[in-house]
């Protein structure tokens, strides 16, 4: 169900770097794409210095439906994912921990979406104890759907 296009609308993370670069959000895209029948191929298109680029990423089925994996080159650096809310025709919400630090990302099937939607993400932001001062919305238009093969980072 998750399969397909969706855009990034929306992140809360208190992560430092997203704060002190919040001026320069990019628009971003993501193709996901259903491997094996669990494990999620995740292809995320976004701008850096005007260039295209495609980050690949792997997502592994977790415990439970709805429950990811995503892992980094060292042990610690492992971060579950869980679907947090969901209607798979317009937007989906998940949640991402690493150790202690929880961010909460928006992705719509359209950008923007509909103030439902946000309403809903704001309430998931405030139930894991994180605030609008730390939420940031990305912009509507200048997507990339492709990169060419010097622009790709697995």
């Amino acid at each position: 169900q998750l399969s397909g296009k969706w855009f990034l609308v929306g992140m809360a993370s208190r992560c430092s770097y997203l704060a002190e670069h919040s001026h320069q959000l990019e628009a971003t895209m993501v193709t996901v794409t259903i491997l094996d029948g669990q494990s999620l191929a995740i292809s995320t298109f976004r701008k850096l210095d005007g260039m295209c680029w495609e980050i690949r990423q792997h997502y592994l089925p977790a415990q439970a439906p709805g429950r990811f994996l995503l892992k980094g080159h060292r042990k610690s650096s492992k971060v579950d994912v869980v679907v947090g809310d969901a209607d798979p025709s317009s937007f989906v919400i998940l949640y991402y921990q690493k150790g202690r630090n929880i961010s909460v990302k928006l992705y719509g099937r359209s950008s923007p979406v509909s103030d439902a939607v946000v309403d809903k993400f704001e309430q998931h932001i405030r139930a894991v104890g994180l605030s609008e001062d730390v939420t940031y919305y990305f912009p509507t238009y200048g997507f990339c759907d492709s990169a060419d093969e010097f622009h790709i980072l697995d």
